[in-house]
C-alpha cells in the first residue's frame, strides 16, 4: 500500500472534511456543524484548518486546528487549537504524520483542550505539559450586599460591549454570535469583568459553568453577585469553573477532580493565560 498523501486541510477542502468527522467521529453533529467551527473570523490569515491524509484520492484521516490572535496581557499572541484527531483504523499508523505536521508550524501556541487519554499521553510525549483538571464548585445565594457594594450585574446584550474595555470588548464581539454561549459584564463603572457561561450539569442537576473571565481577580471577589444573578435570573443554585482560570481556590467550595486534563505547549505562557475561548470550546456546541 502506497503512503497515504499527507496536506493541509484548506476552506475548499472542510465539506469533505467535515463529512468524513461526521461518519468517523460523531454522527451526532452534522458535517455543516463542524465547518462551521473552522470557519470562525477569528485569524484572518490562518495558515490552514489542521491537516488531512488521503488515500486514492479520499480522505481517511485528519486533525483539525483552530486559530485566533488574541490579547493576553497586553500583547497579541496566535494559537493553535487542536481539535478532531480522527483517522480510519487501516490507517492509524499515519496519526503522527498529521501530528507532527501540525505541532512543527512555528510560532504558535498550541492547545487541545478535549483530549482522549491516549491523546493527551501522545501529546505529553510531544512536550505538552498538562493543566490543573481541578473543576471548583460553589453555592449561588442571593447576596444583597452587592448592590451595597456598588457591585452591579449587566446581561444585557448591547449594553455589555459598551461597558468593556476595548480588549474585552473585541473578545465579547468575537463570540456573541455563538447562541450556545452566554455572557455577563459584573463590576462597577470603569472596572468591569466580561463573564462567559453556558447551563451544566452535576449529578443531573443544573448549573451555571464558566468558561472564561476577563479578570480572574475581579471576579472572584464578585462571584457572590454573579451568583445571585444565576440563582435568580436562570434558577441555577450553584456555579462550576476550572480552578485553573482562578488565582486561587476560594474557601467554602467543594473542589471536584478526577477530570481528563487539557495540555497546552508554549514557551512563554502560563496554564491560565490558555482560554477555552477561540477554540473548540465554545465554536462546537460542546456539553459539560
Amino acid at each position: 500500500m502506497s503512503l497515504p498523501a499527507l496536506a493541509p486541510i484548506r476552506d475548499a477542502d472542510l465539506p469533505e472534511f467535515g463529512r468524513f468527522l461526521t461518519e468517523h467521529l460523531s454522527r451526532s453533529r452534522s458535517p455543516e456543524a463542524w465547518v462551521e467551527a473552522f470557519e470562525q473570523d477569528w485569524m484572518p490569515d490562518k495558515p490552514n484548518n489542521g491537516f488531512l491524509i488521503r488515500h486514492e484520492g479520499r480522505v481517511v484521516g485528519g486533525i483539525g486546528a483552530i486559530y485566533a490572535e488574541r490579547p493576553v496581557r497586553g500583547r497579541l499572541e496566535r494559537f493553535c487549537n487542536i481539535t478532531s484527531w480522527c483517522v480510519g483504523d487501516e490507517f492509524r499508523a499515519q496519526s503522527m504524520r498529521l501530528a507532527m505536521a501540525l505541532t512543527a508550524q512555528p510560532g504558535f501556541h498550541i492547545t487541545d483542550f478535549t483530549p482522549t487519554e491516549v491523546v493527551s499521553k501522545t501529546l505529553q510525549f510531544l512536550k505538552f505539559k498538562p493543566m490543573d483538571e481541578r473543576h471548583a464548585v460553589w453555592p449561588n445565594v442571593p447576596w444583597p450586599y452587592a448592590r451595597l457594594a456598588g457591585v452591579r450585574v449587566v446581561s444585557d446584550p448591547d449594553r455589555i460591549g459598551e461597558l468593556l474595555a476595548p480588549d474585552e470588548a473585541r473578545v465579547y464581539r468575537d463570540h456573541r454570535h455563538l447562541p450556545w454561549l452566554r455572557h455577563l459584564a459584573v463590576g462597577r463603572p470603569g472596572a468591569w469583568c466580561h463573564v462567559v457561561w453556558k447551563p451544566t450539569r452535576l449529578k443531573n442537576v443544573r448549573g451555571a459553568m464558566i468558561l472564561a473571565v476577563s479578570d480572574a481577580e475581579r471576579f472572584l471577589r464578585d462571584r457572590h453577585a454573579v451568583g445571585q444573578h444565576l440563582l435568580l435570573r436562570h434558577a441555577l443554585p450553584y456555579t462550576r469553573v476550572e480552578a485553573r482560570l482562578l488565582p486561587r481556590v476560594p474557601k467554602r467550595c467543594m473542589v471536584l477532580s478526577g477530570y481528563r486534563s487539557k495540555v497546552f505547549k508554549s514557551d512563554s505562557l502560563e496554564p491560565a493565560d490558555m482560554s477555552n475561548l477561540y477554540s473548540e470550546m465554545v465554536a462546537l456546541d460542546l456539553a459539560y
